[in-house]
């Protein structure tokens, strides 16, 4: 039910893709912690050669070098987890604010927890070591002697796995700015509807005998603009019903409506837009007779744009029409569409009809001092209802709850994508450190025969600039499928523009160049003199 109900008021409180889709981002962000301690391991693998060959010399087998180096890095992955353990319990309270969740550190030590924990372990210890190990046991005495105890892990596995890092990070920025994007759409887009300063009043079968009185009491202040009342919330309206047009014209011009009965003052109070036609009148309530067993009862009707268009009208021609939802009544208004279900959702028909004994809240447009208001609601509501605690929302709140779990996978989105490129760029400048050392000699004599500061930061620079070009265009394609994907959910949506990949690449260069020039500017500064004496 939590995830996969399709059933009327069970509705899924939980998507199964976004459980997926936050899973393997957590899984990329490891991938690229492994990524730099496979990056590093091989790139150090030449100051440790002389260790690995006085090893073998001493009568040590490719297998006991091996299993050395993946112990080193059990060791590595064991007291990361037990920091890592640490860290999440300090950072479970603020996870669970930016989630919405409600986590408990005990779950942290349930034994399928530390199992796989314990899995995920081995599972790193091997991902992350398995590649330096391997290179490291598995050099000849003789070729390491010959090349005075050097030797290096390939240089293109370094080049494919800062390429993979980047591919991750800048398909994290992209995908974050598109959701990002979205839900900025959501909030700013006009619903057709009001929803701004309009306080939510729950109403129940006593306070319906006395609707109208209460109603009026409540409306005794100069910050309160309008009250109306109806069944539902305009932001998602559930009831299905079905709508003919009348006059013994039978089912063939049935079409299936959403309806929604109200007051007299739902249409003003919530600023909905008269195409033709008018709002509900006194008259309206007045010709809502329930008296005589309902044969003085008289309906009126209003429907949106998309219902009159179903029924083959024009809003000015609906005017008058008789229609059938159970009972006939004429169309006395027609008004423009609004959003009254999420964005997942194209607005479809729909039918407003009075009947104040539906009614389930009421809607209170406050334009003016809104803490005035609300104790003017309070202290009228103890005096009238006084069998029920006080209690309100704003509209807007709803609305919002609507996104709940797209505004928290644009939180946990955007904190993973500063992570993975933090983790990338940490990488990259542990990376850049150690081909300055390996190239200290070479950058002195350049020094020495002329080259500038900046001639040499673009020397080191370009080859990895390089690399963060390659997979800004490796993870273009990726993120653009991914995100037109994600955005295939909203009926109502925005376009995906090309500025969002440009910025995505030019703000992933540009970290990356400062990465690297921090530790290629520090060495080009160096006395040449110094480092070729001491090289």
């Amino acid at each position: 039910v939590h995830l996969y109900s399709d059933l009327d008021g069970f509705e899924p409180n939980g998507n199964i893709i976004y459980i997926y889709v936050l899973g393997a981002v957590a899984l990329l962000i490891l991938l690229i912690a492994c990524v730099n301690y496979t990056n590093l391991s091989t790139a150090q693998s030449a100051g440790r050669s002389a260790e690995v060959g006085m090893r073998k010399v001493l009568g040590a087998d490719r297998k006991q070098v091996f299993w050395q180096f993946i112990s080193e890095s059990f060791l590595l992955t064991v007291f990361s987890v037990i920091i890592g353990l640490a860290l999440s319990i300090w950072l479970l309270p603020y996870f669970n604010q930016l989630s919405g969740k409600s986590l408990e550190i005990s779950l942290l030590f349930h034994p399928y927890m530390l199992l796989s924990l314990l899995m995920l372990t081995l599972l790193v210890t091997f991902a992350a070591g398995a590649y330096p190990s391997l290179i490291l046991s598995k050099g000849k005495i003789i070729n390491i002697l010959k090349c005075g105890f050097r030797f290096t892990g390939s240089a293109g596995l370094r080049k494919s796995l800062i390429v993979f890092q980047f591919v991750i990070s800048i398909f994290l920025i992209v995908t974050t700015v598109i959701i990002l994007q979205q839900l900025h759409f959501i909030q700013s887009k006009n619903l057709g509807y009001d929803k701004e300063q309009m306080i939510v009043l729950p109403v129940d079968l006593p306070f319906l005998e006395k609707y109208d009185d209460i109603k009026k009491a409540l409306a005794t202040n100069s910050n309160i603009k309008s009250i109306s009342g109806a069944y539902e919330e305009p932001t998602h309206i559930d009831w299905g019903d079905g709508l003919n047009k009348g006059n013994g014209t039978g089912e063939k011009d049935r079409i299936s409506v959403n309806a929604i009965p109200v007051d007299e003052d739902f249409v003003k109070t919530m600023n909905l837009t008269i195409l033709a036609g008018r709002e509900f009148n006194q008259t309206d309530v007045l010709q809502f007779d329930t008296s005589g067993g309902g044969s003085n009862l008289h309906h009126h009707y209003i429907l949106n744009e998309s219902a009159a268009k179903a029924l083959g009208w024009t809003p000015q021609d609906a005017i008058g029409k008789i229609v059938d939802k159970g009972t006939e009544g004429p169309v006395v208004g027609v008004v423009k569409d609004f959003h009254f279900k999420s964005f997942h959702e194209a607005i479809g028909p729909l039918v407003i009809f009075m009947d104040k004994s539906l009614v389930r809240s009421l809607f209170v447009k406050v334009s003016g001092n809104i803490p005035s208001a609300i104790s003017h609601l309070e202290k009228i509501w103890k005096e009238r209802v006084p069998h029920r605690p006080f209690e309100y929302h704003f509209l807007d709140e709803s609305y919002h709850s609507l996104y709940k779990t797209e505004q928290r996978t644009g939180s946990v989105f955007s904190a993973f994508a500063i992570i993975a490129v933090a983790l990338a760029c940490l990488g990259l400048f542990t990376l850049t450190a150690y081909t300055m050392v390996q190239r200290t000699k070479e950058i002195g004599i350049r020094k020495i025969l002329g080259a500038t500061i900046g001639n040499i930061l673009t020397l080191v620079a370009k080859d990895f600039m390089k690399l963060v070009f390659i997979a800004f265009i490796i993870a273009t394609p990726i993120a653009l499928y991914v995100g037109n994907k994600w955005l295939g959910n909203f009926v109502y949506r925005i376009p995906v523009q090309w500025w969002v990949f440009a910025g995505a690449g030019v703000i992933t260069l540009i970290i990356a160049f400062v990465s690297i020039s921090l530790q290629a500017f520090k060495t080009a500064m160096a006395n040449p003199v110094k480092n070729l004496r001491t090289e």
